[in-house]
């Protein structure tokens, strides 16, 4: 399974820590060991939990002179000299992983949305079915990730061109929102997606997590600029609903937690639920 990171925006709303920093590279909680806690790149935490899943081909979308994100996964021999015992294993870890994987990199000349970021993978997904994983979205889960049940669906029914991952909010106008009707215990037909609506027609938020058919990209080739003047996904996957292709998505289950690093406030959330996650021992990549 090939993998889509988008890692191109500007993280304007967290200025001005992201005019010298990533927002991907923003770290959240983890632990790695029974004693060590580390605050992990977000980005670094999305690979590590997408290879512990048997994913091993990813593709990072950057912006143009973005070079800290790539720098962070090519090894620094000199640097590891310094680090002590459980820093030296959990970068030789990372770079295990790393040169076990099959990693290209796009850059996204000028930041025009996340849909013309996904759109720019086209050649390197070709006609494979692929996930897109958002670099600002970190899940946590007791047990399996959500993308396991992705799987499941997909080979279920080839006839699925996309699986969203949902969770119920108060307001949702932030986001993608996913007009719902349930088909199973588990599994709803998307009927409509809009993003970021002033009137939104439910309260069901799209997570950035993401199974796709290649059949995406004839749709992200169809829309037009959208929201905060972009290329929005979300367009692309309502086209996909109106071409009468069959668009599903599960919900966040209740062992699952979702960390956004977008906002400032939401950032704030995420170090606290992560740290919780830590002390409480459900943190998924604490055997890293």
């Amino acid at each position: 399974m090939k993998t889509v990171l988008p890692a191109a925006g500007i993280g304007k709303r967290l200025f001005p820590t992201t005019k010298t920093i990533p927002k991907e590279l923003l770290p959240i909680y983890s632990r790695v060991s029974n004693n060590t806690t580390f605050l992990i790149p977000t980005i670094q935490v999305i690979f590590e939990q997408l290879y512990q899943n048997k994913i091993s081909n990813f593709c990072f979308v950057t912006r143009q002179g973005e070079k800290s994100i790539k720098e962070h996964f090519t090894q620094n021999y000199q640097y590891q000299n310094h680090l002590n015992v459980e820093q030296k294993k959990l970068h030789a870890n990372f770079f295990r992983r790393i040169r076990n994987s099959d990693i290209r990199w796009i850059c996204q000349k000028k930041p025009i949305g996340f849909g013309n970021a996904v759109k720019l993978a086209e050649k390197y997904v070709g006609k494979d079915d692929f996930i897109v994983h958002a670099t600002d979205t970190v899940i946590i889960s007791k047990q399996k990730h959500p993308i396991t049940r992705f799987y499941e669906i997909a080979k279920k029914d080839p006839t699925v061109a996309a699986v969203l991952l949902c969770k119920k909010v108060k307001d949702p106008t932030r986001f993608g929102v996913a007009k719902l009707k349930k088909i199973s215990p588990n599994t709803y037909e998307v009927k409509e997606v809009q993003e970021k609506p002033l009137n939104p027609k439910s309260n069901m938020i799209i997570l950035g997590l993401y199974f796709f058919k290649p059949i995406i990209f004839e749709c992200l080739k169809k829309i037009r600029v959208g929201h905060g003047n972009e290329y929005q996904l979300t367009d692309a996957i309502q086209k996909l609903i109106q071409m009468g292709k069959k668009v599903v998505a599960i919900k966040l289950e209740k062992d699952e937690v979702d960390l956004d690093i977008g906002t400032v406030k939401s950032y704030r959330n995420a170090l606290e639920t992560s740290y919780r996650q830590l002390v409480l021992k459900q943190n998924s990549l604490k055997n890293i």
